[in-house]
């Protein structure tokens, strides 16, 4: 004969409060507040689910696999397609799954039933195509098999942003500035999750021209090329910033920066274009000297010191990089042209024996600091008191060379001013032109 216990109520010895209590068809177990654990090895029936599944968070799922009632699995399809089989049904089995690393939407899981039963009340399999899905399916009957209960998307991720190196860094907020005064590589090593948050804002200027010697003309401004600003924190671009921010990639960008013209002993030299990806500037024209005609073209034209400036924005792009430089007077007396800038064409000089203002350069706060660039250089006058000296324009143009014998001014380096022309001081003496300046490579984008 079997051995049985007969009690309505268990109560703790410490305080007599019930452990088990059963009244008419209830059993209680516990009092409130209570816990109730089941020992380590131990299972449970006959409570049912709870309409939830038990996640199997250790064995995630990267090729075809029978699902079982009761568990939710991560599917991992970056490396291709494959199937979700469910088990045979029964009313009230439920299965989730959900796309681990958000490629349903290139690689599908396909969902297939056991042998003839339906998904939604049709005897085929389902597809999960969206990113980020998430599907619960519930077994209800013959008649309509398993029903997609709950679909969300599990698409919400932290969010990750452009990782680079490159240049000198600083930062500016919630933004990072990659400044390059030589040639060197900007190294895109991780992207951000926001598409918005890919875009890099840049300035791009070329080394500016040298200028001409004995009533030399001043050096054009190199090309000067800047996006909108708009992508990145709206920070005051120049007035001739435009196109459009660049799209970064996972890859290296080679940064050539410009170095300026030489300085002229006769005409000066063109200065070198600077480069960031798919964005080329062009230095900027040589100043030419001493009546011997037409400046060079380039980013910004050369100043003429008996003739035509010289063209900018050659090759032309839009918006152009630069403006003409100034026609060369004379005689009876030579005024020579100065170099064209970034927003202002090159002054030309003047058959009194002045010498032309350097053409304006831009300013802009790409690098959270208001800073002119690519002013034009300086045009020589014929001979002092006899004429005025042209100055650079504003953004690091050098102005032209004047009595004391010192030369042209080289224009402002990384700045891509256009260098002053030379002084004549008199038929024995001669004075060579200014140096253009080196250019600069600038990228700002949102790092937080």
């Amino acid at each position: 004969m079997t051995s049985k216990i007969k009690v309505d109520n268990i109560n703790k010895v410490s305080d007599d409060s019930n452990i088990i209590n059963k009244c008419g068809t209830t059993i209680t177990l516990g009092a409130s507040g209570d816990s109730i654990a089941l020992a380590s090895g131990a299972s449970q029936t006959g409570f049912g689910r709870t309409g939830t599944v038990d996640w199997q968070t250790g064995s995630i799922k990267t090729s075809t696999f029978t699902a079982a009632n009761g568990e939710g699995y991560f599917a991992n399809t970056s490396g291709g397609a494959f199937v979700m089989n469910l088990p045979a049904g029964s009313a009230g089995a439920i299965v989730s799954v959900s796309d681990y690393t958000r490629t349903f939407q290139t690689n599908n899981l396909t969902v297939s039933p056991n042998g003839s039963e339906k998904i939604g009340g049709v005897a085929a399999n389902a597809t999960l195509s969206t990113e980020g899905q998430t599907a619960t399916f519930v077994y209800v009957d013959a008649t309509e098999g398993w029903i997609n209960t709950q679909e969300t998307s599990n698409s919400v991720t932290g969010q990750t942003f452009v990782t680079a190196t490159g240049g000198t860094v600083t930062c500016s907020g919630d933004f990072k500035i990659h400044t390059f005064t030589g040639p060197g590589t900007f190294q895109v090593t991780q992207l951000a999750n926001t598409p918005a948050c890919n875009q890099i804002d840049y300035l791009v200027v070329a080394g500016g021209g040298g200028g001409g010697a004995v009533r030399g003309a001043g050096g054009g401004a190199g090309g000067y090329r800047e996006s909108p600003g708009t992508a990145t924190g709206s920070y005051t671009a120049s007035p001739i910033a435009g196109g459009a921010a660049l799209t970064a990639t996972v890859t290296s960008f080679p940064i050539t920066v410009g170095g300026g013209g030489t300085a002229g002993s006769g005409a000066g030299g063109n200065g070198n274009p600077s480069t960031f990806s798919t964005i080329t500037s062009t230095g900027g024209g040589a100043g030419n000297y001493s009546g011997n005609g037409a400046g060079g073209a380039g980013g910004s034209g050369g100043g003429g010191s008996c003739g035509a400036g010289g063209s900018g924005n050659t090759p032309p792009v839009s918006p152009a990089q630069g403006n003409n430089g100034g026609l060369g007077a004379g005689p009876p007396k030579y005024g020579a042209g100065a170099g064209g800038g970034a927003t202002a064409v090159g002054q030309g000089g003047n058959s009194s024996g002045d010498g032309g203002h350097g053409g304006a350069g831009a300013t802009s706060s790409i690098n959270a600091t208001p800073t002119a660039r690519a002013g034009g250089g300086g045009g020589s006058a014929y001979q002092v008191p006899a004429g005025f000296v042209g100055p650079g324009g504003a953004g690091g143009g050098g102005a032209a060379g004047g009595p004391g014998g010192s030369g042209g001014v080289a224009g402002t380096a990384n700045t891509g001013g256009g260098g002053g022309g030379g002084y004549h001081p008199g038929p024995s003496s001669e004075e060579t032109g200014g140096a253009g300046g080196s250019g600069i490579v600038i990228m700002r984008y949102r790092f937080q």
